[in-house]
């Protein structure tokens, strides 16, 4: 099974056949080492095309631990998904060799969208929220992933789950002495906490004409009801900073941890070399094109638990051709 160099570049061509043959390793490794998982797809033994692949419906995590044992695989921690939408959250257990390559293939796609620059690195969470012992939250993990590109950490929230609780005095020091950043929060505390709320006047000040990139993912369901679009959520962030300030939307689920699907400059989501995609009709599980339906999503990174090859609840299309983002 591959190792993911730190270096990868995440949009380069991918090797059909090898993603194939590494895809049926792995498959195989769980299966020898995930009794839960052996007894679901007990007859397979090898795929000679993608949607031959064995896979689970993302549902699974939330009522059964799944775990891996082999030689040299060590869990160290149970990653949680905020359950927004059952309030039932899905346990996904982490080991070591998993936990190094998710980082790096994280942080290869954000530095994609990001830049690679050094910068503060605001979270609209609380610092309470890392305190959690054997488990650690989607929303953290998302945040912490783009530590490497930090200079220094803040944690802006004094409630995790209040976007009111802001600390505003924080947010002053950084803009005092940086004119570039990095924000990241979950989609409907970075709207409440930062885009939709009346801030102190000199705060407006410093903000002007300051370098942010916000990163945010999750979280849209929350909004919906509110009826707040891409646009207006766009528009509000980047009211009165420099132009080269951005806001990166990223889709991703804790059953694929490591894989994230920013929004591109055009209004599409990209496939890293690393993973892939399926779509399937939602009553006959048959593979589509070009139409919309279930999308699967399968990557190479997961070691401690068979969640390499996943079926999920969300919808979307696969977009023939090529993207004027060049990705």
């Amino acid at each position: 099974m591959s190792q993911l160099p730190e270096t990868a570049a995440p949009y380069e061509e991918r090797d059909a056949a090898r993603f194939l043959a590494e895809m049926n390793t792995l498959t195989r490794f769980h299966l020898s080492g995930c009794s839960e998982y052996r007894q679901i797809w007990h007859e397979f033994e090898n795929a000679d095309a993608l949607h031959e692949l064995p896979y689970l419906h993302v549902g699974l995590f939330k009522s059964i631990a799944l775990k891996t044992s082999a030689d040299g695989i060590e869990h160290q921690r149970t990653l949680q998904s905020s359950a927004t939408s059952s309030g039932i959250a899905s346990q996904i257990q982490l080991d070591k060799t998993s936990s190094e390559l998710q980082s790096a293939s994280t942080l290869a796609i954000l530095k994609d969208f990001v830049g690679d620059r050094v910068r503060p690195l605001l979270v609209l969470d609380s610092s309470r929220s890392l305190r959690a012992r054997g488990g650690v939250s989607a929303r953290i993990a998302a945040a912490l992933s783009l530590r490497p590109l930090a200079s220094e950490l803040h944690f802006l929230l004094d409630d995790a789950e209040n976007p009111g609780s802001l600390k505003w005095s924080a947010l002053r020091n950084v803009l005092n002495s940086n004119d570039e950043i990095l924000v990241y929060g979950f989609t409907w505390i970075l709207w409440l906490a930062w885009a939709a709320t009346v801030m102190p006047d000199d705060v407006q000040q410093l903000l002007k004409g300051k370098r942010i990139h916000f990163v945010h993912s999750g979280g849209w369901k929350k909004l919906e009801d509110a009826r707040v679009h891409r646009d207006q959520f766009d528009a509000n962030l980047l009211r009165g900073l420099h132009p080269d300030s951005r806001v990166i939307d990223f889709y991703g689920l804790v059953e694929q941890v490591g894989v994230i699907y920013p929004l591109c400059e055009h209004g599409f989501r990209h496939v890293p070399a690393w993973a892939d995609v399926l779509v399937r009709d939602p009553w006959t599980l048959e593979c589509l094109e070009d139409v919309s339906g279930q999308l699967q999503l399968m990557n190479t990174l997961a070691r401690g638990a068979p969640y390499h090859n996943v079926l999920t609840e969300d919808v979307g299309r696969i977009i023939p051709g090529d993207c004027a983002c060049g990705r």
